[in-house]
């Protein structure tokens, strides 16, 4: 297990930067994923940590020692791809056991980890089997075996679950996690879906064209965004977002009106803003509700009924477009004319020039 620190961590290719000077400490035995759309970084990043990328400049320690120039194979870390990159004429059990023979480890120990990993992962059965034999879920199952038997100070994983299909990621999601918990070592993850992140993460990594825009737990990032990115990113489906003017800045929150003149309130601390101020308020579709004679005025698009929960689609007058997440079934029709109403204890607000978030309040807090 190790501490990962990254101090303004910089990767050039060329006159194009990649990564922006980042700064992030991973704590010993932590699960922590970076998450991101595509381009962002983030499997840079880990390849900076791994030693398969060059760092232009910053420092990388573990547990305090500077890594910089250590070769991969030094850095006591170990990594499983996208791809499963297993050896298709080798067994399981040579294939587990093939990094270790590198490096020249006795065989008893060899015969010890390969069986110890084996039972842990629930492959025993499949020791003798070439990877063809193998099922997509079995075949990362045997790469996640081979970083294993390693012991190392900290697992690295890029993107592991990408190639398996809906039903099969979500059981892989559960033993990775499994994994942790068993092993107690330091994990970092790389992904672009952030329901893995959400489901997965001790601690969350939001980055964006190289640089960090949020890092803390699941909920910290879902509950209190500092952005719109963030807010937007986290969280499926997606935040609602909705153009609007300061109407008035209160002890326990801003009043705003939107295009359609509905008014709205956010129990958010409304320093720096003034009345006429132009400003994005979010509501997350869990917390949007619908119905009744207050908020704003919207067209029900479509219905999704999913029995235990239902999704309902609206659009307004000037082509806003909102998802309401209903708990159970709903009676609401397609093409139904209703309100969209958003709790102020639930709506978030940002500002329309930088898209910075404005703090939100506890209940009952006042500014």
């Amino acid at each position: 297990m190790a501490v990962v620190e990254l101090q303004g961590l910089v990767k050039d290719y060329g006159s194009t930067r990649a990564v922006h000077g980042v700064d992030l400490r991973i704590e010993n035995g932590e699960f922590c994923v970076f998450v991101g759309p595509s381009g962002c970084g983030k499997s840079t990043l880990l390849r900076m940590i791994a030693g398969l990328e060059d760092i232009t400049d910053g420092e990388l320690r573990l547990d305090g020692v500077r890594v910089n120039e250590q070769r991969a194979s030094e850095r006591g870390l170990a990594m499983v791809f996208q791809t499963y990159a297993l050896y298709p004429h080798m067994t399981v059990r040579e294939n587990l056991a093939f990094g270790l023979e590198n490096i020249r480890t006795p065989k008893p120990e060899i015969a010890t980890r390969v069986a110890g990993a084996a039972r842990m992962l629930q492959i025993e059965e499949l020791l003798d089997r070439r990877p063809k034999q193998l099922s997509g879920g079995q075949r990362q199952r045997v790469a996640i075996g081979r970083a294993v038997v390693r012991e190392p100070r900290v697992f690295l994983f890029d993107e592991p679950l990408s190639n398996l299909d809906a039903e099969l990621r979500v059981a892989m999601r559960g033993e990775i996690s499994s994994l942790h918990r068993r092993l107690g070592n330091t994990m970092i993850y790389v992904t672009h879906d952030q329901v893995e992140a959400m489901t997965m993460a001790d601690k969350i990594v939001v980055l964006r064209a190289g640089r960090i825009e949020q890092a803390g737990t699941p909920l910290e990032l879902y509950n209190r965004p500092v952005n719109r990115f963030v807010a937007g990113f986290i969280g499926s489906p997606r935040m609602n977002f909705v153009d609007a003017t300061v109407a008035g800045v209160a002890a326990n929150g801003v009043v705003m009106r939107d295009g359609s003149g509905a008014v709205h309130e956010a129990a958010v601390d409304g320093a720096g803003l003034r009345q006429g101020d132009a400003v994005v308020l979010g509501i997350r579709p869990d917390h949007l509700e619908i119905g009744g004679t207050m908020g704003r005025p919207v067209t029900v698009q479509s219905v999704e009924q999913l029995g235990g929960e239902s999704y309902v689609y609206c659009e307004a007058d000037d082509g806003t477009r909102l998802t309401a997440h209903l708990s159970g079934q709903t009676p609401i029709k397609r093409g139904e004319k209703t309100r969209a109403v958003f709790r102020p204890e639930f709506t978030h607000l940002f500002r329309q020039d930088n898209g910075l978030a404005q703090k939100r309040l506890k209940i009952g807090e006042a500014v």
